[in-house]
């Protein structure tokens, strides 16, 4: 290894103090500096921090956003998720690959451009979108592919900086009277800071307020149990990596009013007995960075962070930005806070839970974005104010990230308890085949099924509302779902590391039409299996895809299905076809 690299690495690793959990933050300046980390620079990483190169390697081995090898100076990730691909995603992939003349995983001649896929970034509502060195590109025609090349080649997007907030469209189409309604900074802190942290728990029972992550836990508990359990600290958590494919209502939160969030943090930091909190902000989202650190600045300015928060003697507060690198399964809590301390994103056994022992083993809360938004609202209007909205068992607002066939895309904030029915007219789509509820780990509905209403007690979600119109294949979509989950999956336990790949298989020899009613019956197993023995979330829901289709739409793999006894899975004559083209041969027939 060079004596420069290893300057680079030293410089670094000093700059964060070397502290091994800040180790995400190493690798993540490390690999801007060199665009790689390889073996060589592992070790030099490993050395500085004082630990084992294996721990160094496990976890940038893990996170999509570090490479091993050299790639170009610049790298155009294209979003492949299933709305992009609705959208016309495949016309740009080749208007890329016609321009640069390389395919998607090479780079070009001179070294100057890598071009990969890579999984939803959080702009499905003005798809095709791609990330360059981090600037993010929406609505992409193949008539724009030249330019942006052009760009890259001439240093004006070559240099890695960060775009402004409004270059990407906020895309607001809904505000409601919680979320996006006009906001004093401060107000929530200053009330809860009049309360006992006992009182500000009860606040949140009263309002009846659950967690906005799909889950539907109640913020109360969770914090009731988080301040009660012994610990030398307490922390709180902020989850802002939603990496739901057709998700992106945190990014209009950070975009439109990313104070309400910060507040939000600072009443649970007050009411779980913390004096740190930590927000865990997406790699796809790192345009925002500056922004949010400005944002931060400002409330220490104001008194709203940092020792005796609002005057509160004995309160004191901050907030650490936590930059992730591309990982869907650090959504799950145990899986962030796992990559919070400097390690690989995977999914930790409970119980313990993170309310028990989290963040360096102890007590911890982690709650989503938009949850703790509602917080600093309640705080500042009142439990009543809050529970008068919504349902019984859901009450409040709830955020949509609608995208897919209809008129209007974007976010939508609505009472909880509005019908499928009524946002399909909201959003202008007319002809619906199906709605994804809560994105692919959710439902898939049929019509028959507009009729009811999305809260907690009908049809939870996350928030990702993806619309499929009549002309769409609907179970071609739902194989790319299954693609996306045997990609993201941690790989530790063998139920979703080889059950999910197994499951995309017999999915994939249905869709090919040489399927039988034997391979329908082995599908169905196959993804309970998955469903009921994996370890974690991702596992359980990955099969979501396949099981909620079955139920909701079986005439379509009916039409697929064939009426042999048995068909093999593997087609001899089909795998021998571009070889026998070449070389101008004629495959034997074989008996099978």
């Amino acid at each position: 290894m060079s004596d420069d690299y290893r300057k680079v690495v030293q410089e670094i690793v000093a700059k964060f103090g070397k502290d091994r959990k800040r180790l995400m933050d190493i690798a993540r300046a490390v690999h801007a500096k060199t665009g790689h980390i390889s073996e060589e620079i592992v070790g030099a990483i490993a050395d500085a921090l004082g630990c084992h190169r294996v721990e160094v390697r496990d976890m940038t081995s893990f996170y999509a956003f570090f490479s091993r090898e050299p790639k170009g100076a610049t790298t155009i990730r294209l979003c492949n998720a299933v709305v992009e691909r609705m959208k016309g995603m495949d016309a740009v992939a080749n208007a890329f690959e016609e321009t640069l003349g390389i395919r998607f995983g090479e780079t070009t001649p001179d070294g100057l451009i890598s071009l990969e896929y890579t999984p939803c970034i959080g702009m499905s509502d003005q798809a095709p979108a791609a990330l360059v060195n981090g600037k993010v590109l929406t609505n992409i025609r193949p008539e724009d592919v030249k330019s942006i090349v052009d760009a890259v080649r001439s240093g004006k997007l070559h240099d890695g900086g960060i775009v402004s907030v409004k270059s990407v469209e906020s895309n607001l189409q809904q505000a409601g009277p919680v979320i996006f309604a006009p906001f004093e900074r401060g107000a929530g802190i200053r009330k809860a800071l009049s309360m006992s942290p006992e009182d500000v728990i009860n606040e949140m029972n009263k309002a009846r307020v659950r967690g906005r992550g799909g889950a539907g836990f109640p913020l109360a508990m969770k914090w009731s149990f988080c301040r009660k359990a012994e610990g030398e600290a307490h922390y709180v958590v902020c989850n802002g990596d939603e990496g739901e494919p057709g998700t992106f209502k945190d990014r209009v939160i950070l975009t439109e009013c990313p104070d309400l969030m910060f507040e939000g943090m600072t009443i649970a930091g007050y009411a779980v007995g913390a004096k740190q909190g930590f927000f865990y902000l997406r790699g796809e989202y790192e345009y925002l960075l500056p922004y949010l650190e400005q944002v931060l600045a400002k409330r220490r300015r104001m008194g709203l962070l940092g020792e005796n928060v609002c005057g509160a003697e004995g309160f004191d507060f901050d907030i650490r930005i936590q930059m992730g690198a591309g990982a869907y399964i650090c959504g799950e809590e145990s899986a962030l806070i796992e990559s919070l301390e400097g390690k690989r994103g995977a999914p930790r056994d409970r119980p313990p839970f993170p309310v028990q022992k989290g963040y360096l083993d102890r007590p911890t809360s982690v709650n989503n974005v938009e949850t703790l938004c509602c917080a600093a609202r309640i705080m500042e209007h009142g439990a009543e104010w809050f529970s008068s909205m919504g349902t019984k068992d859901s009450t409040g607002t709830k955020l949509l990230s609608i995208s897919g066939d209809c008129q209007a895309p974007g976010v939508y904030e609505v009472e909880y308890g509005i019908t499928v029915e009524k946002v399909l007219e909201m959003v202008g789509a007319t002809d619906a085949q199906a709605v994804q509820i809560g994105g692919p780990s959710g439902q898939c509905i049929a019509p028959k099924d507009f009729g009811r209403s999305i809260c907690f007690e009908d049809l939870p979600t996350g928030g990702s509302t993806i619309i499929f119109g009549k002309d769409r294949d609907l179970l071609a979509c739902m194989e790319s779902f299954l693609e996306f989950f045997v990609e993201e999956s941690c790989g530790w336990c063998a139920p979703c590391r080889a059950g999910t790949t197994f499951l995309k298989m017999q999915f994939e020899k249905l869709l090919q039409g040489r399927g039988t009613r034997e391979d329908l019956k082995k599908l169905e197993e196959t993804a309970n299996t998955v469903k009921f023995m994996s370890r974690c979330g991702l596992g359980q829901t990955a099969p979501n895809p396949v099981l909620t289709t079955l139920r909701n739409f079986p005439a379509l793999y009916e039409a697929r299905i064939q009426p042999d006894d048995f068909i093999p899975a593997f087609d001899l004559k089909e795998a021998l076809k571009e070889a026998c083209s070449i070389t101008g041969q004629k495959p034997h027939d074989v008996e099978v």
